[in-house]
């Protein structure tokens, strides 16, 4: 193989590297939106039965006293600088990059990879909320986590009275939030928590 030959090669293999370094750097930019900040899912908490009693995972009843409740969430933001300055000068968050949550989507899934909605889980829905993140007080809201339809349809239906093949559907489930700055540029987020479906013995 030629001198010249090895030279070309070697031009061309820089060129595409260089191209595929484009490329990730275009997806991470495309990937975090163009607002300066991000959106932060500080905490999620679930309440089974629409109750005030709030907790990390959530154990819902798909048959409560003969009649099905749906179950709450609560979720806590805070927003964060995607160039927070330098340790000497920081910078933090202005009222312009307060951002204003308008719509979130629940999605439920298996570790066990059986995903289908409807058969093996919840089918995944949309819900609208209002809730502003302050620049430095950050933000917190309630939201639908189980609807009363989803326990009233397959795979949650088939668990009343312990009926079906299966007893409990343990999943995980995955909040995205969705909104604006004041700026109007698109921000997103997203956290999870744990979701276990039976047919639990009521309360006395």
């Amino acid at each position: 193989m030629t001198q010249r030959t090895l030279f070309h090669r070697a031009a061309v293999a820089l060129l595409l590297g260089a191209v595929a370094a484009v490329s990730t750097s275009c997806g991470d930019v495309a990937r975090t939106g163009r607002s300066p900040v991000f959106l932060i899912v500080d905490r999620i908490e679930a309440s089974a039965g629409g109750g005030d009693d709030f907790s990390s995972f959530l154990l819902s009843d798909v048959l409560t006293k003969g009649g099905v409740i749906n179950d709450n969430g609560r979720v806590e933001f805070r927003l964060a600088l995607k160039n927070p300055g330098s340790v000497t000068s920081p910078l933090g968050p202005s009222t312009l990059n307060e951002v204003t949550i308008t719509r979130y989507r629940v999605q439920y899934i298996r570790a066990d990879g059986r995903n289908t909605p409807g058969v093996d889980v919840p089918h995944a829905f949309d819900g609208g909320m209002t809730v502003t993140v302050g620049a430095q007080t950050g933000g917190s809201g309630a939201f639908l986590l189980v609807r009363h339809e989803a326990k009233a349809e397959p795979p949650l239906r088939n668990l009343r009275s312990l009926g079906g093949s299966s007893v409990f559907i343990s999943t995980i489930a995955e909040i995205t939030f969705y909104g604006r700055d004041q700026a109007g540029n698109e921000v997103m987020a997203s956290g999870t928590i744990s979701v276990n479906f039976a047919d639990f013995a009521d309360p006395e």
